[in-house]
């Protein structure tokens, strides 16, 4: 009898376990990753328009998830199918490796990470359930997979690549460009030669910080919000050198200040909102965006609702025509910060909203075409590795 029950109870509980790496990724992302519809008429001309467009996203967390890119999915923001959808010519694809429990905009230790038990329950691979590098180097070779299984699909690690897809995408054909970024370079462990590791990867963009300080910079919500350390000016240096495009989103204003003065090529601020048009203190001040612009660099917009403090098209064309009124056209583009625990108004098949507010917004459609994507490729173009 006593061996029917631990046979009985050993059986539950390896279903129970099942179930659980069975479930519990999609129950995670659903809860995540969420969609209040936005409500907006999209006309012929917007149609038309958004058409013609060579579509730039500066920033994407989707490759955290356990999902295959190149199937449409009924959860989560975006996919290849939903990109194709919205006429995306590049995505920039983050790697998110370590997020604090209780995350917050004020305030975070870097002592705990909820990444590490999503790790285990996605069954990733070993070697990435504690080692932030490892994680990262699986992001690249998730991407790397949907890249040879994809012939609509091209990894982008050098200017040439850049002109390959625009030519491509001149001629009609329907290729997209993928770019590989890194959220927090807290991932580098502390070394400086990691930073080889990853480029040989194929990452091509950083932040220096995600929501809490580390070995490199300060982050806008850690404790202690201090600038670059001296790895991480070095760092700095090593990227420009290397052809890797510098990200100020998330970093301390310190650090900002910091990467601003030092930059000698154009930097991004991937993904966020300008304090003008919703005051919160991840969100860019105006003396920010001046300095980003003096690089030459582009302020990603992001969808969701502590960038834009609403959900909705009209308020995203809001903070872009903020941008474009301080410093011009030039240096404002698109950050979505889709899939990546943020709640937006569309997934990405419906990008065309973004057109019609921007037209609601009184842009013409060279603007439009330099916000959608025409800023992003001009400065990947100029700050990339020649080959």
């Amino acid at each position: 009898m006593l061996w029917r029950f631990v046979q009985a109870a050993t059986a539950v509980a390896a279903l129970a376990l099942a179930g659980f790496f069975l479930l519990a990724p999609a129950i995670v992302e659903n809860s995540a990753n969420k969609i209040v519809p936005a409500s907006i008429k999209v006309s012929d001309r917007a149609i038309a328009l958004h058409k013609t467009l060579t579509i730039a996203d500066l920033h994407s967390d989707s490759l955290l998830w356990k999902r295959n890119l190149t199937e449409r999915s009924d959860r989560g923001h975006m996919d290849l199918p939903r990109l194709s959808d919205g006429n995306v010519a590049l995505q920039v694809f983050s790697s998110t490796t370590k997020s604090p429990k209780g995350q917050n905009y004020d305030a975070n230790s870097g002592d705990t990470d909820n990444i590490t038990l999503l790790a285990v329950a996605q069954m990733q691979p070993p070697r990435t359930w504690n080692s932030l590098l490892q994680r990262s180097l699986w992001h690249a070779e998730k991407l790397r997979v949907a890249d040879e299984s994809d012939a609509d699909l091209m990894i982008i690690r050098a200017q040439t690549d850049m002109e390959g897809l625009l030519l491509a995408r001149r001629s009609g054909k329907p290729l997209m460009g993928a770019l590989l970024s890194i959220e927090g370079l807290h991932n580098l462990e502390g070394k400086r030669e990691n930073l080889d590791a990853l480029f040989k990867a194929g990452f091509r963009m950083a932040g220096f910080a995600h929501f809490f300080d580390n070995e490199v910079s300060g982050s806008m919500h850690g404790e202690k919000k201090g600038g670059l350390t001296p790895l991480g000016r070095d760092i700095f240096r090593d990227m420009e050198a290397k052809g890797m495009v510098i990200d100020i989103a998330h970093a301390s204003h310190a650090a900002v200040a910091e990467m601003l003065a030092m930059a000698t090529k154009p930097v991004v601020s991937s993904h966020g909102g300008v304090q003008a048009t919703c005051k919160v203190n991840r969100n860019l001040t105006d003396d920010e965006i001046r300095g980003v612009a003096r690089t030459g660099g582009v302020i990603g917009i992001g969808y969701w609702d502590a960038a834009v403090c609403d959900t909705s098209p009209a308020a995203i064309a809001k903070a872009i025509a903020h941008v474009r009124d301080l410093v011009g056209v030039a240096h404002v583009g698109l950050g979505s910060d889709y899939d990546g625990a943020t709640t937006v108004g569309f997934d990405t098949s419906n990008l065309v909203f973004i057109t019609q507010a921007l037209i609601g917004q009184g842009f013409t459609d060279q603007e439009i075409g330099l916000v959608m994507g025409g800023n992003v490729m001009r400065v990947l173009l100029q700050t990339l590795p020649r080959q």
